[in-house]
């Protein structure tokens, strides 16, 4: 069976291709997929594969059944882009402005859309079902995998793989890790209010640019102060915004970032420990604030069997040249809630050309990838779904 998928996939290569540009032209942001969701569900009805669109919003999932009964395993691809200008000079560059697939779900979706179609046209040589997880809405929180969920997508399901196309390592190198993988991705915003007034009488005002600047720099504080240093963490302002004129000392500015973690008690006192900061250092300075905390994905936790399981896989092919433990990458995924649920595993799929010269990281404006991992990731979580059916 591996030698047949692995040479229908071969066959089908050319059209992995030609949906990964034809996506990557044509972007849509988080929760607002409808014509990518309708052009995934399309090539299902077209190929006669039973189909469920509209799943927790705009998730498509196709059910493919082998010859006899088995277990049912799930491959799920995302298939949103990011509010970014397409920057790069090539023939499929994005043809939407301020839109474009910067992560490589264009990617993870034109791999298990041609995978569905191999995997079908073989089903007589397999045993079980393979549902495939078309999901929306990955980067922007709540994201889509837990409203699929909720919508039934993982019913009947005993074990579920995916895989992130990673550009910035070399192609055909597979990375896993048992356990944590990637982060909680939380969110926060602060806002300071002072009192403005002329920029020639500061003696005057409460200056909320000096008082969030000082925020900026405290806030550091609790990653290297008063987190063990042996848990990971991170926090991280990514946005200080006070417009005003040059000559106006603002009475507002506003603060938001993200924080990083692995760890349930380390989030919580995360949490706390920002408020504490925001206080102290508003009080100091004559300020009022309003701070908002919002939980993003739980971490990405893989079970140890189907890891150990996918790391056997990853040797039978060709194309892979290395399988590497990686640390725990500091990233979030929504996968996380897929493996609450059930057991299974996620990877990265190196996919940086031997000739680049630039790996471009991911959410970057002329962000690509080597488009050959798009046929490895195939070959992976095809070979992971028909095996583990057989196990």
């Amino acid at each position: 069976m591996k030698t047949l998928l692995f040479a229908k996939l071969r066959e089908y290569y050319d059209e992995m291709v030609a949906i990964r540009r034809y996506l990557h032209q044509h972007p849509e942001l988080s929760f607002q997929e409808y014509k990518t969701a309708a052009y995934i569900a399309n090539y299902y009805k077209q190929l006669g594969i039973p189909v469920r669109t509209n799943v927790g919003g705009n998730g498509v999932v196709a059910t493919i059944h082998g010859e006899q009964g088995g277990k049912t395993v799930a491959l799920r691809a995302d298939f949103d882009a990011l509010p970014i200008q397409d920057e790069k000079d090539v023939p499929y560059k994005s043809t939407v402005p301020g839109v474009m697939h910067a992560c490589g779900h264009d990617g993870h979706t034109a791999t298990l859309l041609v995978l569905a179609k191999a995997l079908y046209e073989l089903r007589e040589h397999w045993h079980g079902t393979i549902v495939c997880i078309h999901q929306h809405a990955e980067e922007y929180a709540p994201g889509g995998a837990k409203a699929m969920i909720e919508d039934g997508c993982l019913d009947g399901v005993d074990a579920i793989f995916g895989t992130h196309l990673w550009a910035t390592e070399p192609t055909g190198v597979i990375q896993y890790r048992t356990g944590p993988i990637m982060a909680a991705a939380d969110r926060f915003q602060i806002i300071v209010k002072g009192c403005g007034g002329h920029g020639a009488e500061p003696h005057k005002t409460k200056d909320a640019i000096v008082t969030a600047s000082q925020l900026v720099l405290h806030l550091q504080q609790i990653v290297s102060r008063r987190i063990n240093p042996l848990e990971p963490a991170v926090v991280s302002i990514g946005s200080f915004v006070s417009d005003n004129a040059f000559n106006v000392i603002a009475d507002r500015a506003t603060l938001i970032g993200t924080v990083r973690t692995f760890s349930e008690q380390v989030r919580d006192d995360i949490e706390r420990e920002i408020e504490q900061i925001i206080k102290g250092t508003c009080i100091a300075n004559g300020c009022t604030y309003e701070y908002t905390y919002t939980r993003g994905y739980p971490p990405v936790v893989n079970h140890e069997e189907e890891t150990k399981f996918l790391v056997s896989i990853a040797r039978e092919i060709e194309e892979v040249t290395d399988v590497v433990e990686i640390p725990p990458h500091m990233g979030g995924e929504d996968f996380a809630y897929y493996l609450q649920h059930i057991k299974g595993t996620f990877f990265f799929t190196g996919a940086k050309a031997e000739t680049t010269t630039v790996a471009y990281p991911h959410h970057h404006p002329k962000f690509d990838f080597d488009e050959r991992a798009m046929l490895i990731a195939a070959k992976m979580l095809g070979l992971a779904a028909i095996q583990y059916m057989e196990k």
